[in-house]
């Protein structure tokens, strides 16, 4: 008897909906879709040229449009990721063997081991942010002390250990304490170049003077005009009708040569000798 026919069920995956961009045209237009929705954070809120740069540094890091959104901050001018952004990358990283995160009631650390490589750690402690300026800061320090110890531990290990992961970017919850990058430091002083001394008026008897030596230089080819006008106004000023003699100087024209004269009656007797002359020798 024949074993009974084995019937085997394909499973077709019905296609997934995803509206990642695959060209520049629909990356713009998703961006500006993003910009218009209320899904979106405050900074990029009708501001589809935000949005479209947050997309390209979550395609850096592994993120999609949507999850770039959620999880880039703009901070100080700056993109950086949330916390829990930044350890869902590191694990989801084949780099990545574990991470382990504890703290106790002064201090939070994190420890973390890269495939291939010791185990490194971090740890923040309740001096470590008095030291900063951060312990009783209004705000999340006051409010959530413990949180944002924990973030502080988990920067410092996972920016160490995996920055490749990152691609150097920052993580938001340590941007936020830092102080601005640009800070107001008042009007600005212009400061303006020295005027250039003024120079004495050239004087008329000395004009007169220098003219013919000048109208040489010029005659001769050595300067011209222009030129002459240009080195002479480096130690005085001309006035208007001093100027205008310097710039009508001419350079001499050049003479033709000189030819030779022939005596009176020469082509006469050249003319007579050559009729004289017989008609085999012309």
């Amino acid at each position: 008897m024949n074993a009974p026919e084995k019937t085997t069920a394909l499973a077709v995956a019905a296609p997934s909906f995803d509206l990642s961009p695959r060209n520049f045209d629909e990356a713009w237009r998703m961006a500006e879709i993003l910009a218009d929705s209320d899904f979106v954070p405050k900074d990029y809120k009708g501001k589809p040229g935000n949005c479209l740069v947050a997309m390209q540094w979550g395609a850096e890091v592994g993120l999609k449009a949507l999850q770039a959104m959620q999880n880039i901050a703009v901070i100080n001018g700056r993109p950086a990721l949330w916390g829990d952004a930044v350890i869902a990358l590191v694990r989801g990283s084949p780099l990545c063997e574990w991470i382990i995160e504890t703290e106790d009631a002064h201090s939070s650390t994190c420890r973390v081991k890269r495939r291939g490589e010791p185990e490194q750690s971090r740890t923040f402690t309740d001096d470590d942010a008095k030291a900063a300026g951060l312990l009783g800061k209004q705000g999340p320090w006051t409010q959530y002390k413990r949180r944002m110890r924990q973030m502080r531990a988990r920067a410092f290990a996972l920016r160490d250990v995996f920055p490749d992961v990152l691609r150097g970017l920052p993580v938001a919850e340590e941007v936020m304490d830092a102080p601005p990058a640009e800070r107001y430091m008042g009007a600005v002083d212009e400061v303006k170049a020295p005027a250039p001394p003024t120079l004495p008026p050239y004087a008329a008897e000395a004009f007169e003077k220098n003219l013919p030596a000048w109208q040489k230089l010029v005659a001769e080819g050595k300067k011209t005009a222009p030129d002459l006008l240009a080195t002479l106004s480096t130690k005085a000023t001309f006035s208007e009708e001093q100027k205008a003699q310097i710039l009508s100087l001419k350079k001499a024209e050049a003479k033709p040569p000189a030819t030779a004269e022939r005596e009176p009656g020469a082509d006469d007797e050249w003319t007579a000798a050559y009729d004289a002359a017989e008609e085999g020798a012309k």
